[in-house]
């Protein structure tokens, strides 16, 4: 096993020098260095990251919760902080709620308790309750994605999701919609219905109670199936909104199943925006949000609150969310 002993003789450096480079702790000449990084790679060393921790009392990881990583929203989180803690020499442990309470608390408790210098929050599914115990932790921590009250006491970077479901009611009423049905998960995507109908009152219009359905799952299946009892309940609906694209995936399944058209018969409308969605038949409408920004810019507050041994500034970061027309939505038929 190569020691930083090693690496200090290759180099002729002291084994402090080595020590400074490796942890960055310390000013060193950029040719020395370089002299050590390259014995370094030389020799293969590679750190020692528990005497690293109990020297320095840093662990060079960060926690991470997400309800779930089977969403592309989320896993396009989990991915970008990932590439962020990398490009800083950090590590991610990652942990998953999967819409389970009893669990979320057991894995926010498991983060807190481990020796991690930092945590991040993505998504506040079955997280409310134990948040008021947060802002006591040792480490920084920062909340992303978050959509029902946002808390004074920690830092957020989220969006206006109400603002975002508004954003799509205007697009439906723009193309003449009036008898429109939703598929939202409640009451987790409350805000985003909240935005669509108010989009609709501003034309004395409303999305009655009875043509908004809860599908049994956050997957296409239960997109699928909400949508079946939509159409059901209104064969002349002529919009559906689903308040994220993997419902909204079987929602247009769903449609072209009961043998109408997308968009000619029947608009539908997704929610995140993810990847896949560009490529449905036909390529789906969605309200975009900017995950990515997200998970980059709460990941970075982190890293400055590390560095400056300081906890972040309590502050709500909104990001601005857009339209992106496809073709899944079209003019209401008459």
């Amino acid at each position: 096993m190569v020691t930083m002993q090693d690496v200090a003789t290759r180099a002729g450096v002291t084994k402090q020098t080595v020590s400074n480079v490796v942890n960055g702790r310390a000013a060193v000449r950029p040719d020395t260095a370089a002299r050590v990084r390259a014995a370094i790679a030389e020799l293969g060393y590679q750190p020692n990251l528990v005497a690293r921790s109990l020297a320095t009392g840093t662990t060079m990881t960060v926690g991470l919760i997400v309800p779930t990583v089977a969403s592309p929203f989320y896993s396009e989180i989990v991915e970008e902080v990932e590439n962020v803690l990398d490009e800083h020499g950090y590590h991610l442990v990652l942990s998953t709620t999967r819409a389970d309470g009893d669990r979320a608390k057991r894995q926010l408790a498991g983060l807190s308790s481990r020796l991690v210098d930092a945590l991040l929050i993505a998504g506040d599914r079955d997280l409310t309750d134990p948040l008021a115990l947060l802002p006591d932790s040792r480490f920084p921590i920062a909340l992303c994605a978050w959509e029902t009250e946002i808390p004074d006491s920690l830092p957020v970077v989220t969006i206006d999701y109400e603002h975002a479901g508004l954003l799509a009611g205007k697009h439906l009423r723009s193309l003449g919609h009036q008898r429109v049905a939703a598929v939202v998960e409640l009451p987790t995507h409350e805000r985003r219905l909240s935005g669509l109908r108010a989009a609709f009152a501003r034309h004395r219009l409303r999305i009655r109670d009875d043509m908004v359905f809860a599908p049994t799952e956050a997957t296409p299946a239960g997109g699928f199936a909400a949508a079946q009892a939509a159409l059901a309940a209104d064969p002349g609906l002529t919009a559906i909104f689903a308040s994220h694209d993997l419902l909204a995936l079987g929602v247009l399944e769903a449609v072209k199943e009961s043998g109408r058209s997308v968009p000619g018969d029947v608009s539908v409308i997704g929610f995140d925006d993810t990847a896949p969605v560009a490529l449905t038949h036909p390529a789906l409408t969605a309200i975009a949000v900017p995950a990515r920004q997200m998970a980059q810019q709460a990941t970075s507050l982190l890293l400055r609150a590390i560095t400056d041994g300081t906890p972040p500034v309590n502050s709500a970061q909104l990001l601005r969310t857009s339209l992106v027309i496809r073709d899944s939505t079209g003019p209401a038929r008459r």
